[in-house]
């Protein structure tokens, strides 16, 4: 048996380098970030739903559909009749676009205006992960480490740089994990007496309501870590109740535990997560004139169209119905027939994601040349912009799952409070294995930068660990070099692939040095 030795203390007294280390983390994120982050200014991959998807946010409340020719308008700068009026059908909730559209109401429809919010929630990402880390194992250092290895992962960096949602889904789905973590903390000085008011569990609340709000996916993590805060505290009042020779009753606890924490966290979550529908529940009548009466061979959404609901509350009635209504066709979009043997030259199987055996490229711009960058004139020049994570980061990471695993099923920790290998494993599992479902349809391993900060906290566990194990300097010290040399070698690798996320101008041969596998081009 490993024994897991960690500070007798889990309540972390915060010190000002606490703060100082994972907010200087998360200003080195955003200024790498930020920088040129305008370029290119085109609407690269889906970013042609979602800016746009924004915008007409701003404007109008709802999502209206766009004129055939609106990219080119919207790049030119021309913002005059882009839209044709008509609602359209969208396939995620508007949570997301709307932190989009608080960077295109400060900036406008720009490509600077539609990424900024992406960059700031990238930034916050990177500091939620530090703090999160560092409440797990008690070192500023080691939450600085994580900081670092997801401020200089690839895939997470590019995401934080478009205007796509999966990078605000990971950040509500760290929140909430953390304030989870946080709750988990709280309760355990609160132990003699059952708390309704849980002020961790209702942030965490908002933050998957926020994270569901944004893609459907949210709810797997939701589910998982509900469960997981209970089980937790069930667990903390069975030994409370020991240490005090008193009798543990199981189901009770459970009842008393569960049942608050169910309305603190996925009754807020389904609050905060129709309020991300309060434009189009507002709109309800548009969408109902349009879809309403069905589509194709849809069936429609019932008499109530035609002969609207009467009385005080008969409109609203009608919203929801009409909301429900237009989840379904949401519903079959994802897993219907429209989609099914659907094909994309990068689509991939979830088996892949956690090594990035194929990478997305979201914008390029082939045989260049070859005068523009210093290309020999029997070759070419190339731009590109390639969804990559950093291969030392995710080929280390996945190790360090592995050992988690290991370590879970191993460790014998001296009290159930310092229960930890459960976070990582728990949320890789419920951001990565859910997709298997969908295999038989396009899907893609930039869904995977939900996956990546839990990845980080394995290696950052797993780090702890083994320097909590040393016994002597020397060993701590060979600890320290290793983690050190990982990050440098981490950076050094992010340095390295940089032109291929940044759309940069390289030669052809340069481009091809950094194609390590055939199915990364």
């Amino acid at each position: 048996m490993i024994v897991d030795r960690v500070s007798r203390s889990p309540y972390l007294k915060e010190g000002a380098w606490g703060w100082i280390g994972p907010i200087g983390v998360a200003a080195l994120a955003f200024v790498i970030r930020i920088w040129n982050v305008g370029y290119p200014n085109r609407l690269m991959f889906d970013e042609t739903y979602y800016a746009k998807d924004a915008w007409s946010l701003l404007k109008h409340g709802y999502v209206q559909d766009y004129i055939e020719k609106a990219n080119e308008k919207v790049v030119a700068g021309d913002l005059t009749g882009l839209m044709t009026g008509q609602p359209t059908q969208i396939t995620h909730p508007d949570g997301g676009k709307w932190i989009i559209a608080i960077g295109e109401q400060i900036f406008g429809l720009d490509s600077f205006g539609w990424r900024i919010s992406a960059v700031v929630v990238g930034a916050l990402t990177v500091l939620v992960l530090a703090r999160l880390v560092r409440r797990l194992t008690g070192s500023t250092i080691i939450g600085c480490f994580a900081g670092l290895l997801l401020c200089f992962d690839g895939l997470h960096f590019v995401m934080s740089r478009i205007a796509l949602l999966d990078g605000f889904l990971a950040f509500w789905i760290i929140s909430g994990v953390a304030c989870l973590v946080a709750d988990r903390d709280w309760v355990r000085e609160r132990l003699h007496h059952y708390r309704v008011f849980r002020p961790w569990q209702l942030l965490a609340g908002v933050c998957f309501g926020m994270a569901c709000g944004t893609k459907w996916s949210g709810v797997y993590v939701l589910a998982v870590f509900g469960v997981l805060v209970v089980i937790w505290e069930v667990l903390a009042r069975r030994e409370h109740t020991h240490d005090r020779g008193l009798k543990h009753h199981w189901v009770r606890t459970t009842l008393a535990v569960g049942t608050p924490a169910f309305f603190s966290i996925v009754s807020v979550a389904f609050v905060v997560y129709i309020a991300t529908w309060t434009g189009w529940l507002i709109h309800h009548d548009l969408y109902e004139q349009r879809f309403g009466q069905g589509i194709g061979e849809g069936k429609g959404w019932g008499a109530y169209i035609s002969d609207p609901t009467r009385g005080p509350f008969g409109s609203t009635i009608d919203a929801f119905r009409s909301l429900w209504h237009f989840h379904v066709i949401t519903w079959d979009f994802h897993t219907g027939s429209y989609l099914a043997g659907k094909t994309h030259p990068y689509q991939s199987n979830p088996l892949g994601w956690l090594v990035m055996e194929r990478p997305v490229g979201v914008d390029a711009q082939n045989n260049l040349p070859a005068a523009s960058c210093g290309a020999s004139a029997t070759s070419s020049c190339m731009r590109e912009v390639l969804l990559l994570g950093n291969p030392v980061l995710w080929w280390t990471g996945a190790l360090a799952l592995m050992a988690s695993v290991v370590a879970w099923f191993t460790t014998k920790t001296e009290s159930l409070k310092y229960l930890r290998w459960e976070i990582p494993i728990l949320g890789v599992a419920a951001s990565w294995l859910p997709w298997f479902i969908s295999s038989g349809r396009p899907i893609f391993s930039f869904y995977a930068v939900v996956s990546i900060p839990f990845t980080i906290i394995a290696l950052s566990l797993v780090v702890s660990g083994l320097v909590k194990a040393a016994e002597t300097p020397r060993q701590r010290y060979a600890v320290w070099l290793v983690a050190g040399v990982l990050v440098t070698a981490v950076i050094a690798t992010f340095w390295y692939f940089h032109p291929i996320y940044t759309d940069d101008l390289i030669t052809y041969d340069s481009w091809r040095d950094r194609m390590w596998f055939n199915r990364w081009i």
